[in-house]
């Protein structure tokens, strides 16, 4: 589970047993967990985070969306 970005105290990262899905991040922070697709950043689950949490993370994920996807390609391309 590589972590790519710590961000205002979120974890942004990835599971390595998930190549086969198209990109995405998850996020977690506390006890609440959420996973964001990266292609077109939407949420895509969401583990206890509320509405304007998740609109916060949404931001972050489009604003670091790049990188993100740059270390998505780089991890999975790697064939770990």
């Amino acid at each position: 589970m590589p972590t790519v970005l710590r961000l205002n105290g979120y974890r942004f990262y990835f599971y390595s047993h998930e190549p086969n899905e198209p990109p995405h991040v998850h996020i977690d922070k506390g006890g609440s967990s959420a996973k964001y697709w990266l292609e077109i950043p939407a949420l895509a689950r969401n583990l206890g985070f509320d509405a304007r949490t998740l609109r916060e993370m949404l931001e972050m994920v489009r604003h670091h969306r790049a990188m993100l996807l740059e270390a998505w390609h780089g991890h999975f391309s790697n064939g770990e």
